[in-house]
């Protein structure tokens, strides 16, 4: 693997202002390093080699002209297969959309394109991002580079591997109930999951449109907020994005300084269920922020336990109103029914749905159409929405005494794959700790906390702050990664295990 593979986004920046390299020579070496390991990783769904150079030519050029750089010109990037690609195939993890290729980029796919960002592929999901571990994908799992029997997170799993396999130093996720996150948590890498509305939604196939957002998956806190600043801001194509002028990221995360930084420490967050050496990690990393002058203090949030059964409520709904596009008359897989003649409209979408939708996808939609029948709606989507209220509540109260809150991403470090795939409680448990976050629009993130004793697998360390105040996890993920840096003696990934094997 050469050294350009492993340099992180705001190194490459660096080399590529200097003049030591190009985004030729960087491109070339990412795809190089994804033919080299991919095979094994299964991190991508689509390569777009000469699209990817092409945009690299043209970012050197731009850079050599002197115009319109921006920091990240010529850095790559890899895009979750959620987001609409102009020219490329978009599936969102599923057969119904295999082969659909777009007519339009995704708003944060064409801010990418104008910063100079080149695209090297599409990454793998979950189907419709319903999923904890990326083996509901339509295409096959995702494997994890610390250990590849096991799940890299879902829904997001491809391009958190791609990141954790240096397949690429940056890589776009979407975050529903912790799709984000949760990656970043087994994977060892950061994830961050912006403040409903802070990035533009247009152009995301929907799961829950009240939940989803678009955010950055890198190896560094300082990368994730460069990222964050290319692809945030108001869009009026998208109703729910806020229009106002949102603060640098980046310069947030140069300027990590948490003295005198109120950290709340949420007691529902961490108790029964959480692995031992996921929860020791997680209190050796309080216990850093309060060596660096932060004061913590534990903060009671009671309604977040109930959030885990509004959730489960509140997305299949969604979902299943969202899913209800994909009925073969417009667009994607068109199946006609075996056996008949002349097919109604209504036999070719039953027959569609039955081959295009996977298992996970027929289950929420199933329980969805149920929480919002007749004579249910109340009893199970509406009351589900109370408590989402008293969630929010929960947080403003919270934010009225500490700055931030703290707890473990994720109960576990990554199970094995297979695991849990035919026990979906089991499964979607692992969101247990980031869906509040969804539930109420605040911003979250996860960076790396170490590696559990029981497994030496990567541990995540969530950091959630008040809507807007998105640059306070970067304050403080920054701060905290220094220190635990210093602590390991050097990244996290460094200690991967070695993934040189070919495809």
């Amino acid at each position: 693997m050469t050294d350009l593979a492993r340099l992180s986004a705001a190194d490459l920046a660096a080399a590529l202002t200097a003049g030591e390299t190009s985004s030729v020579e960087v491109t070339q070496a990412q795809l190089d390093r994804i033919h080299a390991v991919d095979g094994a990783v299964h991190a991508f769904l689509h390569v777009d080699d000469e699209g990817a150079l092409a945009q690299a030519k043209a970012a050197d050029e731009r850079r050599t002209a002197g115009t319109d750089v921006s920091e990240l010109l010529g850095v790559p990037i890899a895009v979750k297969d959620i987001a609409t690609t102009k020219g490329l195939p978009t599936t969102a993890g599923s057969k119904i959309l295999e082969g659909w290729i777009p007519p339009y980029d995704a708003t944060l796919v064409a801010r990418l394109r104008a910063a100079g960002l080149p695209i090297l592929g599409k990454t793998n999901m979950d189907e419709f991002a319903m999923g904890s571990s990326t083996e509901h994908s339509a295409y096959g799992p995702s494997h994890n580079p610390w250990d590849l029997d096991r799940i890299p997170g879902g829904s997001g799993g491809g391009s958190s591997a791609a990141v954790a396999a240096f397949e690429t130093p940056l890589a776009i996720g979407t975050d529903t109930g912790g799709s984000i996150r949760q990656p970043g948590a087994v994977t060892g890498t950061v994830g961050v999951k912006p403040t409903y509305g802070g990035v533009s939604r247009y152009g995301l196939v929907a799961l829950a449109s009240s939940l989803d957002q678009a955010g950055p998956v890198t190896r560094t806190v300082l990368d994730a907020a460069l990222l964050h600043d290319v692809i945030g801001g108001h869009d009026p194509l998208d109703s729910t994005s806020i229009d106002r002028q949102w603060p640098s990221m980046a310069a947030a995360a140069r300027a990590a300084d948490i003295t005198g930084l109120r950290v709340g420490v949420v007691k529902e967050l961490g108790g029964e269920g959480y692995q031992a050496g996921v929860r020791r990690r997680f209190d050796e990393s309080v216990q850093l922020l309060v060596e660096a002058g932060a004061e913590v203090v534990e903060v009671s949030c009671p309604h977040f336990e109930l959030a885990f059964a509004a959730y489960y409520l509140i997305l299949p709904s969604e979902a299943s109103s969202n899913l209800a596009k994909f009925d073969a008359m417009r667009y994607g897989l068109r199946v006609a029914p075996a056996g008949v003649a002349a097919p109604s409209a209504e036999q070719v979408m039953a027959a569609t749905r039955q081959a295009g939708f996977g298992d996970e996808v027929k289950r929420r939609i199933i329980l969805g159409t149920f929480a919002l029948s007749s004579g249910y709606y109340d009893a199970y989507y509406g009351s589900a929405q109370k408590v989402r209220t008293l969630i929010q509540r929960d947080f403003s109260a919270a934010f009225e005494k500490v700055d931030v809150l703290v707890s473990p991403t994720a109960p576990t470090t990554a199970f094995r794959l297979g695991e849990k795939v035919d026990d979906p409680i089991a499964m979607y448990l692992n969101d247990i700790a980031t869906i509040p976050a969804n539930l109420a629009g605040v911003p979250g993130m996860s960076l790396p906390s170490g590696l559990a004793d029981e497994n030496e697998l990567p541990t995540g360390f969530q950091i959630l702050a008040p809507a807007l105040e998105d640059h306070r996890l970067y304050t403080v993920g920054s701060a905290l990664e220094a220190m635990l840096v210093e602590r390991w003696g050097g990244p996290l990934l460094d200690r991967a295990p070695a993934l040189e094997v070919s495809g």
